[in-house]
């Protein structure tokens, strides 16, 4: 039985359950039936939710439409008025039965309920055939896209039995350019893939009864292309302009989205100083915490998954950072590697006084038995703290719990060798989510209303760490521990240098087969990203009350 994971990442028999998902493109905003979002030319965007592409007798005709189950109320909706977006989060491993299925990529893929999607909030894409009055066939008639598309169903059962993936549709040469929808079948939810990032535009012929319908769908795959201005359909629908607002005024502050940053304790002129390290081993800036906002982008956004319910209910939304690099996403970390341990008596510690935001501020990892570890979280008190000793370079799982607005105050503290205590306090702030622009937040304490802050510890910081006032116990992460990648999950990464685990390559493929042409000739291929984000923006700023050394 051929393998089925790549670069060492597990996943579950479970997770494999769900159905080989199809991935279109769109405007990404907000999805639903009832308040959608609205693209360039009126679209709606599809971002999340479930739907239904659904042939049916209309007037005594054969439509495709779309039944958009993702708000409160069916809404069913012409595919030329929707923008479907796969959004970054939907970026995942490629099982091989699938890439060979459809003469595709082996390497990581956007993917529509592919076998991370019990996770994820982005589209679910079936097909529904009771509508039509007997089975129809679905054809593939045209493609344009920078990659290749294909559709695919997958199932543990055909694993078990070694039954190779079924493919339905695709633009390579391999994959088949229609498939017979079954009069009886109530939803059929294969898996959409795409192998790179931009505007794809499919184009399906629905024939059934001596009748058909021939509709062009929009897909925006990933976050390099904003869905907000695509055009739906073929992309021929004339639009205006939306006027342009004014553009806010934004504070002196440097924002950081994606990458490496280190939270570290640095000697400077004989006093501990709290500083942002961005960039990896051998290139990086450091910068004052006061003139810092870190961004946390949407693509962090995934389900709470059972056994971390200390962050909320299974199933509801979280803004997930996870130990291992993503490509898209803010990689934080904490560095002690400008001290040596003979300049220190015993570790340093990194207190969590206070969190003031919409929602809980956690980090954690998980131990070898797969168990998360809570070291920091707001939600069951504070302060808590970690602590690391000197040369040490480590990443954890952070997680917010709502979109908008945190400020976290952080105390560092250490016992240097000739025993003088030195600390340095400061006060960051975050932006999660796509509620607020990074580039308008002010950065330090802030100005902003923002939720009670948890209590601050009224004894004054030292180099010994506080005890956590949490319920649960804020274990100290093993300094030598090595990233366990598991979907996002697993122990703390803890380096020599930074910006040593994670990362993952890309790779092309070539374009495919003759389609007949929707105006646009197929795109050549380019190349296939590789690494799966977790969404959500974030700011984070930071202001320093600063205590100098004084003598024991």
């Amino acid at each position: 039985m051929r393998a089925l994971t790549r670069a060492g990442r597990a996943y579950t028999a479970a997770a494999l359950t769900a159905a080989v998902a199809v991935l279109v493109g769109a405007a990404g905003l907000v999805a639903g039936g009832g308040g959608a979002a609205r693209a360039a030319g009126g679209a709606v965007v599809l971002d999340e939710g479930e739907l239904d592409f659904t042939p049916r007798l209309v007037d005594g005709k054969l439509q495709l439409q779309i039944d958009d189950r993702s708000g409160d109320t069916t809404v069913t909706r012409e595919p030329s008025t929707v923008v479907l977006h796969a959004v970054q989060e939907s970026l995942q491993t490629t099982l091989s039965p699938v890439a060979d299925a459809l003469g595709t990529t082996d390497l990581d893929t956007w993917q529509l309920n592919g076998w991370e999607s019990a996770d994820l909030f982005a589209p679910e894409p079936g097909w529904k055939g009771t509508e039509a009055g007997g089975d129809t066939v679905v054809t593939l008639a045209g493609y344009e896209g920078p990659g290749d598309f294909g559709m695919a169903t997958y199932t543990r059962e055909m694993d078990s039995s070694d039954i190779p993936a079924e493919a339905h549709l695709g633009s390579t040469d391999a994959a088949p350019r229609a498939f017979t929808l079954p009069g009886d079948q109530e939803r059929m939810p294969p898996t959409w893939l795409f192998t790179a990032e931009g505007v794809h535009r499919l184009t399906f012929t629905v024939t059934g009864g001596g009748a058909t319908d021939t509709e062009t769908l929009a897909v925006v795959v990933g976050d390099d292309v904003d869905p907000a201005g695509v055009l739906p359909g073929d992309g021929s629908t004339p639009t205006s302009p939306p006027p342009a607002s004014p553009s806010p005024t934004a504070p002196a502050a440097h924002v950081i989205a994606e990458g490496h940053v280190d939270m570290a304790a640095r000697p400077v002129d004989g006093d501990l100083e709290f500083r942002f390290k961005e960039g990896t081993e051998t290139r990086y800036e450091w910068y004052e915490p006061g003139k810092v906002v870190l961004h946390v982008r949407p693509a962090a956004k995934r389900k709470i998954p059972a056994g971390y319910e200390f962050l909320g209910s299974v199933g509801d939304a979280v803004w997930w950072l996870p130990l291992q690099q993503k490509a898209g996403l803010l990689w934080p970390g904490w560095n002690t590697q400008e001290y040596a341990q003979n300049d220190l008596d015993g570790r340093i510690s990194f207190r969590l006084d206070s969190v003031r935001g919409p929602g809980n501020v956690a980090m954690f990892y998980d131990d070898s038995l797969g168990t998360p570890v809570v070291s920091l979280d707001s939600g069951d008190g504070l302060p808590d703290a970690h602590t690391l000793k000197a040369g040490t370079h480590s990443h954890f799982n952070w997680a917010f719990t709502a979109e908008g607005v945190y400020r976290t105050t952080f105390t560092v503290s250490a016992t240097l060798a000739d025993g003088t205590e030195a600390s340095d306090t400061e006060t960051f702030a975050w932006v999660v989510g796509d509620d607020v622009d990074p580039g308008t937040v002010t950065p330090g304490t802030g100005d902003e209303p923002t939720a009670t802050p948890t209590t601050t510890p009224s004894a004054p910081p030292s180099g010994t760490p506080t005890a956590s006032a949490s319920s649960s116990a804020s274990p100290t992460a093993p300094d030598g521990a090595s990233p366990s990648p598991s979907d996002g999950v697993g122990s703390p990464a803890a380096q020599g240098g930074p910006g040593t685990a994670g990362g993952t390559g890309s790779g092309g493929v070539s374009p495919s087969g003759a389609l007949a042409s929707t105006g646009v000739h197929v795109a050549a291929v380019a190349a296939a990203a590789a690494a799966a984000v977790l969404a959500g923006g974030g700011a984070v700023t930071l202001m320093r009350v600063r205590r100098r050394p004084t003598a024991p």
